[in-house]
């Protein structure tokens, strides 16, 4: 088994919540995200940071605006609306659930009386 791909693929299963967490804080623009994204090793590329953002907003869960841009073409700026806020309180509330349920897990003592921590 690859390392990398399991990483990839858990930092995939986290990528939508984590966008949605930083649009939560208002209004930003898509190359701020990346740099905030890439900032915390969550690395993402615009061709996958921009399908991400439309399926977002098809679903109703995020909207954007455009902004006039003194250095260039208008910027887009997303905005959760309501439903995203309420679909982002959900994944937060499940996010908290897992992670205790995994550092459950990770934590438990086995029958030698050693915990099984991965550090």
């Amino acid at each position: 088994m690859n390392i990398e791909n399991a990483q990839v693929q858990m930092r995939k299963g986290i990528l939508e919540f984590c966008i949605l967490h930083i649009i939560s804080r208002g209004e930003v623009y898509a190359s701020d995200m990346l740099d905030e994204l890439t900032s915390a090793r969550i690395m993402v590329v615009e061709g996958t940071l921009y399908p991400l953002l439309t399926r977002l907003k098809n679903a109703g869960l995020l909207d954007y605006k455009w902004v006039e841009s003194s250095s260039g073409p208008p910027r887009k700026y997303y905005v959760l609306t309501e439903n995203g806020k309420l679909f982002l309180d959900a994944m937060e509330a499940t996010w908290f659930d897992l992670s205790d349920s995994v550092r459950t897990i990770i934590h438990k003592t086995g029958e030698s009386g050693q915990s099984n921590t991965l550090s």
